[in-house]
């Protein structure tokens, strides 16, 4: 075997250590839960080194689709497993039927401190094309020094090309322990003893899920139960329809979907409903998994065919039934999973188990409407002189000279003294500015935006107020805006007219329009864009929809706030080890729905958080862009988030930060409905994380931090997911503390005299 791209061979260019403390129990070598970050559980590297058609992990659940040269790696601090005691090495791993693969144990001859290394292989053979637990004891590796273990390596991968692999949770074993040593997994710990999801007799059906969320279900991987629900990467796309509580499944080639079920005790169910739309001639196999011991890595399964239940498919969406009594030999007190595959795009409405034999159906509550304000207020005029912003004549500058353009990604087009529009994403934006630092709008306060277009009026327009230096190179620029939904104020398929007092900002330092949020992909074309001294007579101005107010900054003079958004359980401990030897607060924004899922411990991560004195805010539920949601589901994101934290923490919060900092019109005027004194907090310091930590530069998140404060930012976003993130999380504090500013929480930070006194 080669020495592998990334240092495998020298171990990553670390000093070797020898590890060699007698085991008390099995060594978790990886649970995937860092593959992001290209560690695994003992924080050392692991990579296929782009070798794979395809990789991905969840939590216990490596996925992957090998190619004839495929490998994959894990690396070890070199064990001494002689000392140790360790005898085995354990995992789980699904294969095609009949196929094989390799496991090499990498082993260096000369002892923990040199680089050279020898391999020594084994053969992964009986595969089934179900999950298996594959124990191979280290005698079985001739001639391996084993005082001196750096890396194992899966390879020669054989069996029905292109079908997707598993590889589960590795351990070393050590005979010595009374119990498994298994640290939990995403979805609790590996019982003893079976430890049922316990369900009372049932009077109503068992929801498994509603597919009420796209992020729920393709961002986080939950079903309604909380529970793992995934695809593991091998399906075209998975595309919910949130408003019809449908999912259609479009497949690849051994394509799957799974949903657990938490080890359910379901004797009082007779089977599972769903509703299923699927082209004549679609084939759909359903598989039952049950375990005795409750174990996700020791299970049997059962499966059926869609002939073989009797269902055939004609292209309309018809209710189908499951029986659980058709599955022969399952265990119907210890359901663990059902899963599906599908030889074509298919549709399914909610699933849920139903009671007894009288097949049931799961029909979700209705829907609430969002009731949108009918008031009206009355045509004013304004005296000073009104102008013309933009008439689309250049792609470079507007009417008024200055500068106007787009986000990058953004598609435009200029023709005949127009500009077209067309967005697939809610991040992206157009500028026009009034002016290249800052321009006095106060005596403009009762005039009007007016814009000409024609097309869709499905996107928020914003009015931006600069910094307090009219500086561009100072941070943050500009430092706010407010926004109101277009179709609001579209009086109709022509013209939209926005009172200026509607936009609540600094109005002496305005500096230009934004035009953003397009929430459909359907073009808008703008014509012109002016400021007007009132509107025709006959024309119907709403009244202003209140918005959450947008923070990019601290407003307390001297002042500086780490605003750290979800991570990894296993790094918040060190997380707060820092923050507590560095002697700050600060503030931590919770995705909800995984605070409801035991297995992740973050309910008790965020309590301990809270009892430190840091604060503890909202980040939605299932982190989706919250613009791209309908407004009825931007509703039940905020409502489920503040339930959750509610719940979970025992605490309410006004404070929000956008997932990815989405905004708009839509979202802002939800917040300041759904919770009283809401307050919208993006940021004026990023690390970027999101764009170094995992890289070959991980060093550059440092810049970016200097970069931002050097401007004169004062409030970060950042995520303990990432190890290196957290490495350089001190010295992030150490330098923002050489400012000479004050570190504190958000909401100290804001002036909120509802915050901890300082």
């Amino acid at each position: 075997m080669k020495c592998f791209t990334v240092g495998l061979c020298c171990v990553l260019g670390l000093v070797a250590r020898e590890v060699s403390a007698a085991c008390a129990g099995n060594l978790l070598v990886d649970d995937f839960t860092n593959f992001r970050a290209s560690l695994n559980s003992l924080g050392q590297y692991l990579s296929d080194d782009k070798s794979m058609s395809y990789i991905s992990a969840v939590p216990d659940k490596l996925t992957f689709t090998p190619k004839p040269d495929s490998y994959y790696y894990t690396n070890f601090d070199c064990i001494n497993v002689t000392n140790t005691a360790y005898t085995a090495i354990q995992f789980t791993i699904k294969g095609p039927a009949g196929g094989s693969a390799t496991l090499e144990l990498q082993t260096s001859p000369g002892g923990c401190g040199a680089a050279a290394y020898q391999s020594h292989i084994v053969s992964i053979t009986g595969l089934s094309g179900s999950t298996q637990l594959k124990t191979f004891s280290l005698s079985e590796f001739a001639g391996a020094k084993l005082s001196a273990v750096k890396a194992l390596v899966w390879a020669d991968f054989t069996g029905t090309s292109g079908a997707a692999w598993e590889l589960g949770r590795i351990e070393l074993v050590c005979p010595n322990a009374a119990v498994s040593s298994k640290a939990p997994t995403a979805k609790g710990s590996t019982p003893t003893s079976p430890v049922v999801n316990p369900r009372a007799a049932c009077s109503a059906p068992l929801l498994i899920d509603d597919w009420i969320s796209q992020s729920r279900l393709t961002f986080l991987f939950y079903n309604a139960m909380m529970e793992p629900s995934s695809d593991d990467g091998t399906m075209k796309s998975i595309v919910v329809s949130s408003s019809t509580n449908r999912v259609t499944f479009t497949p690849n080639t051994n394509a799957y979907f799974y949903s657990n079920l938490g080890c359910l005790s379901a004797a009082s169910y007779g089977g599972v409903s769903l509703r299923i739309k699927a082209p004549a001639g679609t084939t759909l196999t359903v598989e039952f998994q049950s375990s005795a011991s409750c174990d996700p890595n020791s299970f049997q399964s059962f499966d059926r065919t869609s002939t073989e239940l009797g269902w055939t498919f004609d292209g309309t969406e018809k209710l189908y039934n499951i029986p659980l009594a058709s599955f022969t030999g399952l265990d119907k007190g210890h359901i663990m999973t059902i899963l599906f595959t599908m030889s074509r795009p298919v549709t399914f409405g909610p699933m849920a188990l139903y009671c007894g034999s009288t097949i049931a159906e799961y029909i979700p509550p209705p829907r609430p409407t969002v009731v949108e304000p009918t008031a009206t207020v009355p045509i004013t005029s304004a005296t000073p002189t009104p102008f013309i912003i933009d008439r689309f004549a250049s792609s470079s500058e507007n009417a008024l000279g200055f500068w106007h353009g787009a986000d990058d990604g953004l598609k435009t087009t200029y023709s005949g003294g127009k500009l077209t529009i067309v967005s697939d994403d809610t991040d992206l934006a157009y500028y026009t500015q009034i002016t290249d630092n800052c321009r006095d709008m106060r005596s403009y306060e009762d005039a009007y935006l007016h814009v000409q277009y024609s097309g869709s009026n499905k996107f928020t327009i914003a009015l931006q107020q600069h910094n307090s230096a009219c500086n561009t190179n100072i941070a943050p620029y500009p430092e706010t805006w407010d926004v109101v939904s277009a179709d609001r104020y579209a009086v109709s398929a022509t013209d939209i007219y926005v009172p200026l007092a509607h936009f609540s900002i600094n109005k002496a330092r305005t500096i230009g329009f934004a035009f953003k949020a397009f929430t459909t992909t359907n073009p808008t074309t703008f014509a012109k864009i002016e400021i007007v001294s009132t509107a025709p007579a006959n024309v119907i101005i709403p009244s202003k929809v209140p918005t959450a107010p947008l923070y990019f900054s601290c407003t307390r003079p001297n002042s500086f706030a780490f605003a750290i958004d979800d991570g990894v359980p296993e790094l918040a401990q060190q997380v707060m080890q820092i923050v507590r030897e560095e002697g700050i607060k600060v503030t931590f924004f919770t995705v909800g729905a995984p605070l409801l899922d035991p297995g992740t411990n973050l309910s008790n991560v965020y309590k301990e958080m809270y009892s430190q004195g840091h604060q503890i805010a909202l980040h939605s539920f299932t982190h989706p862009k919250m613009e791209s949601i309908q407004l009825v589901d931007v509703d039940w994101e905020l409502t489920q988030d503040i339930s959750a934290v509610k719940s979970a923490l025992g605490i309410s919060s006004k404070y929000f930060r956008p997932p990815f900092g989405n905004e708009g019109a839509r979202t802002r005027e939800r917040l300041a409905k759904q919770i009283p004194g809401a307050k919208v907090v993006e940021w004026s310091v990023d690390v970027e994380d999101w764009l170094w930590a995992t890289g070959p530069t991980p060093e550059k998140q440092l810049e970016a931090f200097k970069r931002d404060v050097g401007k004169g930012g004062n409030l970060v976003v950042m995520h303990y997911l990432y190890p290196s993130t957290v490495g350089y999380l001190r010295q992030f504090i150490q330098l923002a503390k050489a400012t000479g500013k004050t570190m504190m929480r958000v909401d100290q930070c804001l002036e909120d005299p509802e915050a901890p006194p300082l």
